[in-house]
């Protein structure tokens, strides 16, 4: 794994040590961001259940301000500390160990937006359609904000959720979808 673009491009990234994580691929991490952005003049993301932390960390590469870390899984945590300190990038991040739900509770009531969102959870484990309501009841969808939904290219993803519209899905392989909500 390594960082595509931007100021740390070519960086490598530590992978989390265990199967429990699915990293994003350097290919579909690159359309995603090609479809995005490429590059960004400032904002806030937040990479929700960061395994790495490889596309909070390729956000910040490319222009976003600060990142919001969050995975429930210790070895999760640790490799995103280690990959935020081979960058240098601590006073742009911060990092929690808790679940999806609880934070996005608790960025609520700390008043948090954020203009990218990062959803990639364990496919077909958790609803987007929860998770982007969630995201719309506590406020942390600033107005012009882009959701990335990384999913098993079966799954079905809703059109719409709130103010939030399904700009476009895209498949790379046979089970890896992408979905862009703004």
């Amino acid at each position: 794994m390594r960082v595509i673009a931007g100021e740390f491009k070519g960086r490598p990234l530590k992978s989390v040590p265990t199967h429990k994580t699915r990293p994003t691929t350097d290919k579909v991490k690159e359309a995603v961001f090609h479809g995005i952005g490429p590059f960004f003049e400032g904002g806030k993301a937040l990479d929700l259940f960061a395994g790495s932390g490889g596309l909070g960390i390729e956000a910040l590469s490319r222009g976003v301000d600060s990142c919001v870390f969050v995975d429930q899984q210790q070895k999760a945590i640790q490799t995103i500390y280690e990959n935020i300190k081979t960058l240098d990038i601590n006073e742009r991040t911060e990092v929690f160990k808790t679940d999806a739900m609880r934070a996005i509770k608790a960025a609520g009531k700390r008043g948090l937006t954020f203009d990218y969102i990062f959803l990639d959870p364990p496919y077909k484990k958790l609803s987007y359609q929860d998770l982007m309501e969630a995201l719309l009841e506590f406020e942390l969808v600033g107005e012009h904000a882009t959701i990335v939904c990384e999913h098993d290219a079966s799954e079905k993803i809703p059109e719409e959720v709130g103010r939030l519209k399904r700009m476009k899905t895209d498949h790379y392989g046979s089970n890896i979808g992408v979905s862009i909500f703004e």
